[in-house]
């Protein structure tokens, strides 16, 4: 690829990457929340469920309109799993702690100001780590 079309390829894979993104975080937002709020389920709990049902649906959408993986199925899945419970488990778990037991920031947003850590972070390991094309 000359150099404009690699510019481009990236440009287009980051906002395809975005939409996919978007899509997931609103999901998230409503699972964790309504899951919280709705059915009093620990915040922790309203995390990882939301996390375990987007992160599948990212991996679908990612394979296949973002990084065009030809990978094999269970090892891509278990690397992009891998790369969001990085950021969507431990992370996420470390800063709602901080946030909302420390610092008393309510759960809506708590999630919201995780967003801005996480979501640069998930597009770099998908990309390089998870979806690396050899």
């Amino acid at each position: 690829m000359l150099k404009n079309e690699k510019i481009r390829h990236l440009i287009m894979q980051f906002v395809k990457f975005g939409i996919v993104g978007a899509i997931n975080t609103v999901l998230s937002y409503i699972i964790t929340n309504t899951s919280y709020y709705v059915f009093s389920v620990n915040e922790q709990i309203s995390n990882i469920t939301a996390f375990v049902i987007t992160v599948f649906i990212s991996f679908i959408l990612n394979g296949k309109f973002v990084f065009n993986s030809q990978d094999n199925f269970w090892k891509s899945l278990l690397k992009v799993y891998a790369s969001y419970s990085i950021t969507g488990l431990f992370l996420t778990a470390i800063l709602l702690y901080i946030e909302e037991q420390i610092l008393g920031i309510p759960h809506y947003i708590a999630t919201l100001m995780n967003l801005i850590v996480t979501i640069p972070l998930n597009f770099i390991l998908n990309k390089f780590w998870a979806y690396r094309q050899k």
